[in-house]
């Protein structure tokens, strides 16, 4: 059965006024559940409060739009309140707690990509709240919530009776939630709009990857990640991951089209993408990617904490690296035809600007 790599935009799980959650559905992009890839996304309003809880996944928090605070605790340790804003990166590990609060008027947008092999279902998050209407408190009886927190029966009846908010509430205007310190930003984010480039091609486009080097905990994850900004009408060289890793993409800003090759040959998807979709490379299958004039920004995870790729194009191609006689004969053309193909894009890497 041919695999649907079709582009999918979210849909809504749930929330209320203090924003929502979205998520794909494998039922729809069935290369998550083949990948074990679980994707999602939070989109918190002015006052608005995801509340603590943990995650059967580990994933990859990428801030799209806004700003606000973010809570973080690993197992046993100490909790961590960082200042969040577009273009953070945050890796967040097994066990890890977290909440995320958006106290400006801009829509607080998180984008949450990670790896679902553990997960109680294939490519889904499952998400346990420590609070709320589906806490953990709910589910246990007032004697073991007394016994365990050492509370007397009225202040764990009103601890039980009164989390009526699920998942995202809205604080009141007044409420005053922990300060953001900068020192709790060191090896837990990485500013991927701020951080050096790994990619930087004049009228092509922009790299920024997110590895073990500059974010160490990724490695804790288990996935790497790339922020790419492409030009108006540039277009990214063909290529795949030869690590067997799969590509995890989401269009951030922008449109453009897309073709993916695979197995024999054979083209397994041509389309337009554009903001807010998701789609899935398999491993091994070569895709490019070219920009219509107002540019296309994507973040993608891919499966291994520190991915290599190989281009077929540009000055690293590994047409460069093969003799002429191998392409000649393997082309079956004359050798002039041959030295062209060779001669051309000695200068440009991995992106290509527009025609003159």
């Amino acid at each position: 059965m041919e695999l649907d790599l079709s582009p999918k935009l979210a849909k809504k799980v749930y929330g209320g006024q203090g924003g929502t959650y979205c998520a794909w559905c494998p039922n729809e992009l069935p290369m998550l559940r083949e990948g074990n890839i679980g994707a999602a996304k939070l989109a918190l309003e002015k006052n608005g409060l995801a509340m603590p809880c943990y995650s059967d996944s580990a994933k990859v928090a990428f801030v799209l739009q806004g700003s606000g605070v973010a809570g973080i605790v690993r197992p046993e340790k100490e909790e961590k309140v960082l200042a969040i804003k577009k273009g953070d990166a945050i890796a967040l590990p097994f066990g890890v707690v977290t909440w995320w609060y958006n106290k400006l008027n801009t829509e607080l947008v998180i984008l949450f990509l990670g790896d679902t092999k553990t997960a109680h279902k294939p490519g889904s998050f499952t998400d346990f709240f420590l609070t709320g209407s589906n806490g953990i408190f709910t589910g246990f009886s007032t004697e073991f919530v007394s016994r365990a927190w050492d509370l007397e029966e009225s202040v764990a009846n009103a601890l039980v009776g009164q989390q009526s908010g699920k998942g995202i509430i809205k604080l009141d205007a007044g409420f005053q939630m922990p300060e953001p310190k900068a020192e709790h930003r060191n090896g837990l984010a990485l500013n991927c709009e701020e951080a050096p480039l790994d990619v930087d091609i004049k009228n092509g486009g922009k790299v920024v990857v997110l590895n073990t080097k500059n974010l160490p905990l990724v490695g804790e994850v288990g996935l790497g990640a790339d922020l790419v900004m492409l030009n108006g009408s540039a277009m990214c060289s063909p290529g795949f991951s030869c690590d067997s890793a799969l590509q995890v993409t989401y269009i951030v800003r922008g449109s453009g089209r897309a073709q993916v090759v695979g197995v024999d040959g054979k083209r397994v998807l041509e389309t337009t993408v554009k903001a807010g979709n998701l789609f899935i490379v398999p491993r091994f299958f070569v895709v490019s990617k070219i920009a219509d004039p107002d540019g296309l920004e994507w973040f993608s995870i891919i499966t291994t904490p520190n991915p290599i790729f190989t281009h077929l194009a540009g000055r690293t191609s590994v047409w460069k690296a093969l003799s002429p006689q191998v392409l000649q004969a393997s082309f079956n053309v004359a050798p002039d035809v041959e030295q062209k193909f060779s001669s051309k894009r000695k200068a440009e890497e991995i992106f290509f600007p527009p025609p003159n």
